[in-house]
């Protein structure tokens, strides 16, 4: 699908939905009334084993208007030192489809975030690596397509814990504490590959690092709701392997 970059990004914040795991941009309050606006937009849709993001567009203006990309459950490797977006100006813009058409949008295989949290940016695969970025295009608050080669090969999520939440709920508007933003790294680490595949096999290291992530969020009074949404991921990853 071509598309061109319009002068307005979509207005809504994007909702970083762990527990989903999706980062959710527009006007809708769950999958249910996601998947209805299905009527009136086309683009690319996850249906099941589909393996796609889900970008809609307004069949009438052919307009941006919904976004659900998933998180990849591996993380790109320490050496790949990932630092594409670093000096790479952001773009604000929407998206407009050049026809009406259904496509296919497949999703992210890596992630990386630095310890800060400072930025998420999932990639199409670690070759994407290989060639700089050519452009970032922000379609929504924090939120950006990167392109290379004159395709989308990514993106970015800027300050990821400001979007945290579960679900479809809306995010807190306080700005996150430095503490939460170190914690949703140590998170994003623990919940994909490799380290969450030490986990399942009862690695010491891995599952001491789990129980001492879970005892700083059990013991934070800073920042509770989204301290609270990392806690009950963080033990319901413990209570579906101790067992094992």
């Amino acid at each position: 699908m071509d598309v061109v970059v319009t002068g307005v990004p979509l207005p809504f914040a994007p909702r970083l939905a762990l527990d989903v795991p999706q980062v959710i941009v527009g006007e809708f309050t769950n999958r249910a009334e996601f998947e209805q606006q299905a009527h009136t937009t086309f683009g690319s849709l996850q249906w099941l084993w589909s393996g796609e993001d889900d970008l809609r567009f307004d069949k009438e203006s052919r307009e941006l208007v919904a976004i659900g990309l998933h998180l990849p459950n591996e993380a790109a490797p320490a050496k790949a030192a990932v630092r594409i977006t670093g000096g790479l100006p952001t773009r604000q813009g929407g998206l407009r489809a050049t026809e009406v058409r259904d496509f296919g949008m497949p999703q992210a295989t890596v992630l990386q975030c630095d310890a800060e949290a400072a930025e998420l940016v999932c990639l199409r695969d670690l070759a994407v690596l290989d060639a700089p970025v050519e452009a970032r295009i922000g379609i929504a608050p924090g939120l950006a397509l990167l392109v290379q080669g004159g395709a989308a090969v990514g993106w970015s999520l800027t300050d990821p814990a400001r979007y945290l939440t579960s679900g479809y709920t809306t995010p807190d508007p306080a700005p996150p504490s430095p503490d939460t933003r170190q914690r949703l790294a140590e998170c994003l680490t623990l919940f994909t590959r490799p380290l969450v595949d030490e986990v399942m096999d009862k690695e010491s290291n891995a599952w001491h690092r789990l129980r001492v992530t879970e005892r700083a969020l059990r013991s934070r009074r800073e920042d509770r709701r989204r301290v609270e949404i990392l806690h009950r991921l963080v033990v319901r990853v413990i209570e579906d392997h101790e067992s094992w």
